[in-house]
């Protein structure tokens, strides 16, 4: 499949997936890079702050019926698209019936496997617009409980482990012995442990959108409430419970190392876009440890030459398998001081 969306367009709206979908084989690249397109389209629905409420999930449900076959209306974007800052994102709108119509071209059980976990993120983005109406830094909404937090990491990135390993099941070592529920356990867990990187990273950006990921029967525990962390000065206060999913992030990353391991070692090219986003992973998290993550003056992030560093590490390394399979633990090292 050659399609001007699936490089061009896939390249602008994440330039850092799309590394990693660089290093994929042929034979699973474009069902996975729709996928990610077309769930970039609803997350940028979601997020179109400058339309009301109900006409963004009226959109998103509109997007996701369609994806999932329960209606063929076509689909017209073009005023969502106008409010988009990024000229990308304005673009996959305006092209949004392209996009679904490449979705037609793949065969039954690739189709059926990038429908379901579009329907599963669709539904975590749905959830969060109705969650957090409303909301603003002078009216923070709190996710409440460990199972709410478990669920919506699940629905936007664990679900994404395992279509993911579906596909390159399905297409690059379909005969491999390998130990499926084991696999697919430790994918969801690898999807969960970016999505929740990605929690901890942003917090004090998403507490000034109202938007408090952290539990609050969890915070209530330290006599904190979700406007608390608006002051810096709160960290330490808050410090022993975002260690704890510090912890949780590393641990959740880790399954995804045994992960990428227990992957033919054949796949090299699946298991350098496994292992990538993980050391990425890692690499922000030792840089969370060591910082206050109430700070909002700066979003930590590693730095290119760092991506860089890792990336060509990888390679180096892979033609020597025990001193490749020590990688993980080298970069999480400094989180051991956490236990």
């Amino acid at each position: 499949m050659n399609s001007e969306l699936l490089s061009g367009l896939l390249e602008q709206v994440s330039r850092s997936f799309y590394q990693t979908l660089r290093i994929l084989p042929a034979a699973v690249r474009p069902q996975i890079g729709l996928a990610y397109l077309l769930a970039r389209a609803t997350d940028t629905i979601a997020d179109t702050g400058l339309v009301p409420l109900e006409q963004r999930l009226a959109a998103l449900r509109a997007l996701r019926e369609r994806i999932l076959q329960q209606h063929h209306r076509r689909l017209e974007f073009g005023a969502l698209a106008q409010h988009q800052s990024s000229p990308a994102e304005r673009v996959l709108l305006e092209r949004i019936e392209e996009a679904l119509s490449l979705l037609e071209q793949f065969n039954p059980s690739d189709q059926r496997c990038i429908r379901d976990v579009l329907q599963i993120i669709s539904s975590g983005q749905e959830l969060d617009l109705v969650r957090f109406q409303g909301s603003s830094a002078q009216n923070i909404i709190p996710l409440r409980t460990e199972a709410e937090l478990d669920d919506y990491t699940y629905r936007v990135a664990g679900c994404v482990g395992e279509f993911w390993t579906r596909v390159c099941r399905a297409h690059l070592f379909p005969d491999a012995p390998l130990d499926e529920s084991q696999l697919l356990a430790d994918a969801l867990r690898f999807g969960k442990g970016l999505q929740l990187v990605n929690i901890l990273r942003d917090l004090p950006a998403d507490l000034r959108q109202g938007r408090c990921y952290l539990p609050s029967e969890r915070l209530a525990l330290l006599g904190l409430k979700p406007a608390d962390l608006l002051a810096p000065s709160a960290e330490p206060k808050l410090r022993p419970l975002y260690r704890s999913y510090l912890r949780l992030a590393r641990d959740h990353l880790a399954a995804g190392w045994n992960y990428t391991l227990a992957l033919p070692r054949a796949s090299g090219r699946v298991r350098l876009g496994c292992a990538w986003p993980l050391l990425f992973g890692v690499g922000t998290l030792n840089a969370l440890a060591t910082h206050n993550v109430l700070d909002a003056s700066r979003r930590l992030k590693i730095s290119r030459a760092d991506l860089r560093r890792i990336m060509f590490g990888t390679l180096l390394r892979y033609p020597f398998p025990r001193w490749w399979a020590k990688l993980f633990a080298e970069a999480a090292r400094p989180l051991a001081l956490l236990d």
